[in-house]
């Protein structure tokens, strides 16, 4: 972990260094000089090389949410081996639910810790930048506003960790040397010390921005509130003041929720709001060509699906419900930024066309795009929490959530109709190609496709996605504050704030108190329902406690690998054996659960 902490601050000097030297002229670079050695104190010379380190942060965050190189790490910290997700039968050898093969070596486990301290290190070296004599700011509150970003991104940082991880080293300081002596702080000193750095900056951060993607007041409160709520919830299961930890949290949810910034969108917005239609072509044996073109598929439009639209993602786009999203470019994609990109269509998309390629193949719109699912809903995510009473739901919706393929192969009985999710599922005849069909045939979410893809005329295919996309959105503020209002004994309050959610998906069923469970099933099975393919499913299972995301996985994990092999209970990550063995100055205790494993 030290050569880490090492290793990734030199490698963030010599992208200043890079930013510097394309600053020079022509003449510049033919004028001899002697050599320089480059230290952290004269790297920098302007305010605009320190907020630089930042804006590498926040790319760094777009590339951790779309996972542009197809990074399988950032598919698990996403929530593959979750209840919610699990791989197709063709992805099996990368499966993360085998818990023979899953310990404290585990590579994921590497690089999501890793990736963390990535981005602390990148925090301190801007902190540490700022306050360089060489530095000349425009202003106190620009120098303020720079501060205030770098701190929050520690601050995210450490919450990240100590949800998934616990307790780990506080790291604050810009590391020029390797250490072996880290020492791990406490889970309540970790979110403790993210609760203080966010406190200390929310006046220095705008209420809102004139380009998307910055931070925002809203950003830092809605992380507070989470921050709060799993301080509290460690807090009850040791035993301590839990209470004042709910209400702080509450405290923080309310400024979002009812501040007057935010608001959730309830009625038709955006773009394409004036579209009382979609429609995706079918062609024949999904070749593309208008010759082959031989049918429709019509979808309804509603204001949920309006959400997930190219330019209606960003609150400066009329989204009241944004608050943090990361930002995609497709000119930049194509000029210089090859991953200012979603690559949801290929990770996410079904593969019809290997289990049901009888009655449907082809990677066009009918189908889903080009989806090589690389991780996949368990039937939990695309049935289980729409059974019954809660079916009617526009989340549940054919343009939200399509269930809906017609036949494109002429010579199936399904041929222009829709192909049976009973024919999909079941139709082999033979158990194991059944279960396996499953896996690759589900409905397809407009989170991960669209009936426009851009850029097909200059050579892309329907891989992937060129809108900005969502990192808090306010809908999980209010089911964090429902949380909290559950956690404090207030069932009838949080019944009432997932209902708000519930009204504006025009629901049937309403919940109430009654249907507020002490073990969150319905707090959980909401989140799905709303933030499928958008929260971090493990920050989640593991903030929760107890034995919570064990429990869950082994109910709804898709193969039976998982229920064979999760044998042991934990609620925590394994501290990576790579740190531990590095860090031998100082032993590092390892979580309860991996011990020995």
């Amino acid at each position: 972990m030290n050569r880490l902490f090492h290793n990734k601050h030199i490698t963030g000097l010599l992208l200043v260094f890079l930013m510097m030297a394309g600053c020079k002229s022509d003449m510049d670079f033919l004028t001899e000089e002697p050599p320089t050695f480059y230290t952290v104190d004269n790297a920098f010379s302007t305010a605009a090389q320190v907020d630089q380190v930042l804006v590498s942060l926040y790319s760094h965050m777009r590339d951790i949410w779309a996972a542009p190189d197809g990074d399988d790490w950032i598919r698990v910290f996403r929530g593959k081996g979750t209840d919610m997700y699990d791989v197709a039968s063709i992805r099996r050898g990368g499966t993360f639910s085998d818990y023979g093969t899953i310990n404290t070596n585990t590579e994921a486990f590497y690089e999501i810790y890793t990736t963390w301290y990535y981005v602390i290190s990148r925090a301190n070296l801007a902190i540490y930048a700022a306050d360089l004599p060489q530095i000349s700011w425009s202003s106190a509150e620009e120098k303020a506003h720079v501060l205030a970003q770098a701190r929050f991104f520690r601050a995210f940082a450490y919450r990240n960790l100590g949800e998934l991880f616990g307790g780990v080293p506080i790291v604050t300081e810009v590391t020029t040397v390797p250490r072996y002596d880290y020492e791990r702080a406490s889970r309540t000193e970790t979110y403790q010390f993210a609760i203080d750095e966010l406190e200390a900056v929310l006046d220095d951060l705008p209420e809102t921005t004139g380009a998307g993607g910055r931070l925002v007041r809203g950003v830092a409160q809605h992380n507070l509130c989470e921050l709060y709520l799993a301080l509290g919830t460690h807090l009850a299961d040791e035993g301590g003041d839990a209470q004042a930890a709910f209400l702080k949290s509450i405290s923080y949810a309310n400024e979002v929720i009812d501040g007057g910034t935010y608001s959730l969108m309830n009625t038709r917005f955006g773009g394409r709001a004036e579209e009382q239609e979609a429609v995706i072509d079918i062609y024949n044996n999904g070749i593309f060509r208008e010759s082959e073109k031989v049918d429709t598929l019509r979808l309804t439009p509603n204001h949920y699906w309006d959400l997930f639209q190219e330019g209606s993602v960003n609150y400066q786009d009329g989204n009241r419900e944004c608050i943090w999203a990361l930002q995609v470019d497709y000119d930049a994609f194509k000029a210089e930024d090859g991953k200012s990109v979603l690559t949801y269509s290929r990770s996410f998309g079904p593969v019809f066309r290997d289990a049901a390629k009888d009655h449907m193949v082809g990677t066009l719109e009918d189908v889903g795009g080009r989806g090589i699912s690389s991780i996949m809903p368990t039937m939990y995510t695309r049935d289980i929490i729409y059974e019954g009473k809660w079916a009617d739901d526009l989340r549940n919706s054919d343009i939200v959530f399509r269930r809906r393929f017609k036949g494109n192969v002429p010579s199936s009985p399904y041929y222009l109709k829709p192909v049976p999710w009973e024919v999909m599922y079941n139709g082999s005849g033979d158990a194991t190609t059944d279960m396996n069909n499953r896996s690759l045939c589900y409905p397809v979410s407009c989170k991960i496709a669209t009936d426009k893809y851009t850029g097909l005329d200059e050579g892309q295919n329907r891989s992937n996605l060129f809108r900005d996309d969502y990192i808090i959105r306010l809908p999980e503020t209010i089911l964090l504050r429902a949380e909290a209002k559950q956690r404090m004994g207030d069932k009838a309050g949080a019944a009432a704030d997932i209902n708000l959610l519930r009204e504006r998906a025009e629901c049937d069923y309403l919940v109430s108190a009654a249907d507020v469970d002490d073990a969150f099933n319905l707090i959980l099975d909401e989140r799905a329902r709303e933030l499928v393919y958008e929260e971090c499913r493990w920050n989640t299972l593991l903030r929760m406690g107890g034995t919570i995301a064990v429990d869950r996985i082994r109910e709804y994990a898709y193969w039976p690998e998982t229920k064979a092999t999760l044998t042991f209970n934990y609620n925590l990550w394994p501290i990576p054996q790579t740190v531990i063995d590095t860090n031998k100055d100082v032993k590092l205790d390892q979580n309860p659960g991996w011990e020995n494993r």
